[in-house]
């Protein structure tokens, strides 16, 4: 449930804006592309990073035949203008939906809105429930603003009334400009963001308003379920600073929100389980991406875990985070 694709070929839409390090490809070698930011290296990818074909054949060797895929963070460009944003989103959008509609035994698409314009997200939000999306991807924080802010709580709403999921994925991490060595911005940083944007969802009664809205994490969640003690301590000791907005304690929410299992750590995951609970955990490779689980779930097969809880986590909680059910 945690997948991220590409179209082969993007427009220029620096050009086509007429300004910005939008992302565009250079295909230098058979097989291989640089993701560019406007002039500067940002990626290589290969053909597993557009190809559906490619993917399905690289799952199926891992007995999965089944993905859910959604954009790179680094496309949202949320710093856009609105409009320009949106023409984006619904670019990548329509590619999303088209892979599906090719291959709807293989592919359940994420969509991307333009989180910076409330109007325009929820016009394309609608827009992608009409194609059959059953939800979408965003960013854990909108050009640094906490996602408890006013103006996203419509957005929310709506895909809360449109029975839409919604799936929290870190980007732009707070701190990066002085911690660009050891990729540190990945490792330190986006488990960080995570934890920042449940905590403001909890805090700014987010989650409390909208409880039929079903929220999914990346990576585990983050850093949030490893210090949740720390974050519920510091609720009970200081409700002066914490508990100004939403007076329920952070573990109320506890098995309320769902995780993916990319946390390349059995011991870790058994925390994960036991803490967010065996029904809100479910497998997420973060495919095709070097930090990502590539061998898509060995390690949770590895596990003895009982086969009921391996269900869950393989496809059941995921069925259940997207429609509502388990199908």
């Amino acid at each position: 449930m945690h997948t991220h694709i590409l179209p082969e070929r993007l427009p220029n839409f620096a050009d086509k804006f007429g300004y910005g390090d939008f992302i565009h490809l250079e295909h230098h070698k058979k097989g291989f592309a640089r993701m560019m930011r406007g002039q500067f290296f940002f990626r290589e990818i290969s053909s597993n990073c557009w190809d559906p074909k490619v993917r399905v054949g690289e799952y199926l060797h891992f007995q999965t035949p089944v993905q859910v895929v959604c954009t790179i963070p680094v496309m949202f460009s949320y710093w856009a203008k609105p409009a320009d944003c949106l023409d984006l989103s619904r670019y990548l959008n329509d590619h999303l939906a088209a892979i599906v509609e090719d291959f709807p035994e293989h592919y359940i698409g994420l969509g991307t809105i333009p989180m910076q314009d409330t109007d325009l997200a929820i016009q394309e939000l609608h827009r992608l429930h009409e194609l059959g999306f059953p939800g979408i991807q965003i960013g854990s924080n909108v050009n640094q603003l906490n996602l408890n802010e006013a103006q996203f709580f419509p957005i929310f709403q709506a895909c809360q009334d449109l029975n839409m999921a919604v799936f929290v994925h870190p980007w732009e991490m707070m701190g990066s400009e002085h911690i660009g060595r050891y990729w540190l911005p990945w490792l330190v940083g986006m488990p960080a963001e995570t934890s920042r944007a449940i905590c403001s969802l909890i805090f700014g009664g987010v989650m409390e308003r909208l409880p039929k809205l079903r929220f999914c994490f990346a990576h585990a969640g983050g850093s949030f379920l490893p210090t949740v003690g720390r974050v519920q301590h510091g609720f009970e000791c200081r409700p002066d600073l914490v508990a100004v907005d939403n007076d329920k304690a952070p573990r109320h929410y506890l098995g309320k929100f769902w995780v993916d299992s990319a946390t390349h750590d059995p011991q870790l995951l058994r925390y994960i389980l036991e803490v967010a609970g065996e029904d809100k955990v479910c497998l997420g490779t973060d495919y095709p991406f070097p930090l990502g689980d590539l061998e898509i779930g060995t390690f949770i097969e590895q596990m003895n875990l009982p086969e009921s809880t391996v269900e869950k986590i393989f496809y059941k909680n995921t069925l259940e985070w997207l429609y509502g059910t388990r199908g």
